[in-house]
């Protein structure tokens, strides 16, 4: 009796030898593609581990670069734009300036510069004693106007910097020992003395002018004039001091004089 296999029997085989063949060809496979990974590999030139970290280094450092480079553009255009700003504001503040100057030149006047005029006139009160008109004719060079001036005075005048009487006080001590009252009272009017304190002080001066006057002739002279010449030009030095005529017959004698 023989055995003819059925349509089902027939599958079953077929898929039997299916699973038999997978199972014989995977590892083949597998064997080709890794002797396939190792030939390409051994083909391929090497490449030493130094050069790959150069290379890698290379590559990082041109990216840095890069960065860096567009940065440092940003920073040059910053700096730049500001180099340029700061530039015309000194060019603009030079024309102002310059402008204010050529100004003050066509009023006839110098530019403001330096201490503000009420500085001015502590500065010169530290040093000595001003009358008010004398402190005025030095400000002059330095005030918009007249009535800058005055209220400047006012001012120092109201705080006690200024006083014209304190002044002429001052004048007469610095200048009795050497000179006549008709000289320091023609000094204290030139410097704008009220007339009454001026007349005050010329009778004081008048009180001790021979003593002063005797006191300045010895410091010149050893003797009286023996002769008329001698006579006239002691004469002459004592009047050029601005002692009166009566005081300096009193000291050369009641001689010839001119």
């Amino acid at each position: 009796m023989s055995w003819k296999p059925t349509p089902a029997s027939a599958d079953r085989l077929r898929a039997k030898l299916d699973d038999e063949f997978e199972t014989v060809a995977k590892p083949e496979g597998l064997r080709r593609s890794s002797d396939a990974r190792r030939e390409r590999e051994a083909a391929a030139p090497a490449v030493e581990p130094d050069t790959w970290q150069r290379s890698s280094e290379q590559r990082g450092n041109a990216r840095g670069g890069s960065r860096i480079g567009a940065a440092s553009g940003r920073a040059s255009g910053l700096a730049s734009g500001r180099a340029s700003h700061h530039a015309a504001d000194g060019a603009s503040s030079r024309t102002s300036s310059s402008e204010d100057e050529a100004s003050a030149q066509d009023n006839g006047k110098p530019a403001r510069k330096g201490p503000s005029l009420k500085m001015r006139a502590v500065g010169y009160l530290s040093r000595r004693e001003h009358a008010r008109e004398e402190l005025a004719r030095k400000l002059a060079a330095y005030a918009e106007d007249a009535d800058e001036i005055e209220s400047v005075l006012d001012a120092l005048e109201k705080e006690g910097w200024l006083s014209t009487e304190r002044f002429a006080q001052s004048l007469v001590h610095r200048r009795a020992s050497r000179q006549g009252a008709a000289r320091i009272v023609q000094e204290l009017r030139q410097h704008g003395v009220d007339d009454t304190q001026v007349a005050e002080l010329r009778e004081q001066l008048r009180a001790t002018e021979y003593d002063r006057a005797l006191e300045v002739w010895k410091k010149r002279f050893d003797a009286k004039p023996e002769d008329r010449a001698v006579y006239a030009k002691q004469a002459r030095f004592l009047a050029s001091r601005g002692f009166a005529h009566d005081v300096i017959r009193r000291i050369l004698g009641e001689g010839e004089d001119d």
